[in-house]
Parts: C-alpha cells; structure tokens; sequence
C-alpha cells in the first residue's frame, strides 16, 4: 500500500509551511507527498480569470481574486528544487501533478518518482501523449470521466510504449455525498482495464480510504493539512495529522489482513486445535466388554482424543477394560 499525502496548495506560497507539512505527513505514516505545479499561465485563461474577480466563499477563507490566488499558490522552478531536496533530506518521495508539458520537463529533472495526471486531464491528450513520453511510472485519478475516456486515456499512454499505469478511482468533488463515491469501482477498473486501482478521496473523515484499503486499493491518495482552518482551496477537505496517522496506520493492518485468497489455517490456529476442540467422552462408568453405542458418548475438550468426525470409529468396539465417566476415548481402550 503507497500513500500519498496529497498537499497541492496547501502550502498557501509559504515554503516553511510547506516543510511543516511535509514532515508532518513523514511522521503520520505516508510514503509520498505530492504537490500542484502549474504557473498562472498554464493553468487558466484569461477568460476565466475574468469571470472570477471576488471569491465569496467564506468557508474557504478564499482571499482577492482567482489570478491573485494562483499567483500566491503556485510553486516557482526554485521552490520546487528546495522542497524536493527536504524530501531527500528526511526520507520521503516528492511529486507533483504537472499541468503544461514545461512542467513534466521540470518533474523529469527532478527525477520524481511517478507523473501523476490529475482528473481534470484525464481527457487533455497532449498532456497525456507527452507524460507517458518520458516513460515514467503514470498515475491517473478518473474524476469526472466516462468509461469510454478513461479506454481513451488508457490506450494514449500505451501508443507511448508505457504500460506503467495505475489508475486511482476518483470523485472530484469537495466533499462528495457518500452515496456518490461508488468504492466498488475499484475492483470494476482493474476488472475492466487490467491495470493497478488506487483511490483518489475528497471525503471528510478517514473511514471511506479505509474502506477502499479493504477493497484492494493499491494507492490511498488523500489531501493533507496542517491546520483545517488555514486559508485556501483545499484544507477544509484535507485530513489533519491525526486523521493522516490514522490512516496510514489502519491500512498498514488491512494491507497485512487481506493475506491470501487461498484458504490457510496458521499454525498458532493448529496449535489452538488442542485446547479448543472437542474429543469423544464417555457420558458414564462403563464395564469391561461394553460394546460402545452412541448414547454412550457426549464431546468436550480437549481435542486431543478421538474427534467427534471420527465416531465410526469407535461405534461398535468393544472395551477391553473398566473405562470411568468423561474418560477421553483412545484406540488402546478397545479390543
């Protein structure tokens, strides 16, 4: 199980805030941080900055308008440098999702170890083209696509000669209503396409990953903050590190709990057999030369007499001595 703490922009442009978080998400568990990178050019038009001049979403405490907010967020060549070396320097991969193909360069340079397409993209087929071009391992969330898109996405990267593909399950919205994620497609997309399924969450709360650990996700990719009531796009969506710690906790157990498909018993169960189960008993005294009936016989433990499942047997046999009440039967005890 690989878990991924996705920070995006939750860093808000501060680089020690970013840090923080980094070491954070080290410390509750995760295997991998990942962040945004676009420039305010790559990412939206002129027309769209246009028509979002005033946030009024207090709940995200969103501040001035869309450009000034992806100006303040986005992650310079340098910041990137520096983030990726604190990473090395503690001992956790970086990444990023890249936006434009300048930004793939910058992650190749990097030598990030996936390129991570985020849902939004899962249809844009230069991007697509030339990330699966550089042969690196190629995650991609499905929000908001059709079958039919996700084939197409699919088929893009493999005409690159990348078969490295894991595709995350994926509902893009924040939060989404729980009757909206739809978990069991998780095992439909690898049924469907034959490659690696993980989940992508929006939810609030650490139960829905977990449930997707249990359903075979090989990737749990979940937003993460420091502080919920930081100002921004995404922290209200994000687990903290508490709720980070739990995750990363619980589907360590799962992982190990879902064991194999075939059916084992441990030895400690074996070693259980002993004490726990049940062996034939005598329900009386009975006398030499007593052929044994079945109301003769009750089951108790321990289980290291002749088990119930064997009553053949012992059905029919005659003792060869004195056998007392709730004696354990044994072959030695018959004629």
């Amino acid at each position: 199980m690989y878990i991924i703490a996705e920070i995006g922009a939750n860093h808000n442009g501060d680089m020690q805030l970013a840090k923080e978080m980094i070491l954070s998400a080290k410390q509750s568990g995760a295997d991998c941080v990942k962040f945004q990178s676009w420039t305010p050019e790559s990412l939206v038009s002129k027309e769209e900055y246009d028509k979002n001049q005033v946030y009024t979403d207090s709940k995200k405490k969103h501040f001035g308008s869309l450009k000034e907010m992806v100006e303040k967020y986005a992650l310079s060549r340098d910041n990137h440098f520096e983030l990726k070396e604190y990473c090395n320097k503690i001992n956790i991969d970086f990444s990023s999702s890249p936006f434009s193909n300048g930004e793939i360069d910058l992650l190749v340079e990097l030598d990030v170890p996936f390129i991570k397409i985020a849902s939004m993209d899962i249809n844009n087929i230069p991007l697509l083209r030339y990330a699966a071009q550089t042969q690196k391992p190629m995650i991609a969330s499905t929000g908001m696509a059709e079958l039919s898109e996700i084939d197409k996405a699919i088929k893009v990267i493999e005409s690159e000669g990348n078969t490295n593909i894991t595709l995350l399950h994926c509902i893009s919205i924040y939060p989404p209503k729980f009757e909206d994620i739809h978990l069991r497609n998780i095992k439909m997309l690898k049924q469907t396409f034959g490659y690696p399924v993980g989940f992508s969450d929006h939810s609030i709360g650490v139960e829905i990953p977990l449930a997707a650990a249990a359903l075979g996700a090989t990737i749990i990719e979940k937003h993460f903050t420091t502080d919920k009531d930081l100002p921004g796009w995404d922290h209200l969506i994000s687990a903290d590190p508490k709720e980070l710690t739990a995750i990363c906790s619980g589907t360590r157990a799962i992982e190990k709990s879902l064991g194999s498909y075939q059916r084992v018993v441990s030895q400690d169960e074996l070693n259980k057999r002993a004490k726990f189960r049940r062996s034939i008993v005598v329900n009386k005294d009975l006398p030499k030369g007593h052929v044994i009936k079945e109301s003769d016989l009750l089951y108790k433990r321990p289980g290291t007499g002749i088990p119930p499942n064997e009553i053949d047997v012992v059905l029919g046999r005659t003792l060869n001595n004195v056998v007392e009440k709730d004696t354990l039967l044994n072959l030695d005890l018959f004629e």
